[in-house]
């Protein structure tokens, strides 16, 4: 089976971000009911999760909408802080940058599917140039009205964005949620990317079709194109 298209996560997957997220959300976590979230719970409720459904896990009810943007926004201007104080790691995945020019190149379809909301998403396009290998106006993110994963519906929308069938596009995850996110909208093939878990995860997981550590092990073979395409 070959495949037209792509679809990026992009925490934990075209930037190895999670352990920043991770410190983030547990320091609120504290904050919010006095301890840190657990390792399965931030595997089970924050990876993939709006910033809505984390603070409400964490609360044990729905906020106020002031409540929910005030934390939402303290913790991410902590992470885009974290982010720009560790210059060393604020950069693509391993391999990442050099697979997008591949998909750029041979006119592959792709785009980004996020629940990182807009603040982020204006920040890597700026600080990561997204715009060199991105339409932008193709990603897709967590703007308010988007259900988070696992519900279908970012995949859903990010195909429909590349003009595609689901079926013909490959997703790349590293969240659980985001995994049977991509297997409820129906996504084609499904490769998971040991970024900060174990690749034993994923292989328990049925909804995995390939599991891969960085974007050299990427089999470029999947999709289809013309080999001889080349970038005008």
């Amino acid at each position: 089976m070959k495949y037209k298209g792509i679809i990026f996560d992009f925490n934990g997957t075209l930037f190895f971000d999670s352990q920043k997220h991770y410190d983030a959300w547990k320091l609120f976590s504290k904050q919010l009911r006095g301890y840190e979230f657990s390792d399965d719970e931030m595997r089970n409720h924050m990876f993939g999760r709006t910033n809505e459904d984390i603070i409400s896990y964490a609360i044990g009810k729905k906020p106020d909408r002031a409540l929910c943007q005030k934390l939402a926004k303290e913790k991410e201007s902590l992470y885009r802080q974290m982010c720009m104080e560790d210059k060393e790691n604020f950069h693509f995945a391993p391999y990442a940058a050099e697979f997008l020019d591949f998909l750029c190149a041979k006119k592959i379809p792709h785009t980004i599917a996020t629940m990182s909301e807009k603040d982020n998403v204006d920040f890597y396009i700026k600080e990561m140039h997204l715009g060199r290998w991105f339409d932008v106006d193709k990603i897709v993110y967590d703007n308010g009205t988007i259900p988070g994963k696992p519900a279908p519906d970012i995949y859903l929308k990010a195909a429909e964005k590349l003009c595609l069938k689901p079926s013909d596009c490959i997703v790349v995850e590293d969240a659980v949620s985001g995994i049977k996110a991509a297997k409820n909208a129906g996504i084609g093939y499904i490769i998971a990317i040991a970024s900060m878990e174990s690749e034993d995860l994923y292989k328990k997981m049925p909804e995995v079709d390939e599991i891969i550590t960085d974007y050299s092990e990427f089999n470029r073979a999947l999709f289809e194109y013309n080999p001889e395409t080349v970038e005008n």
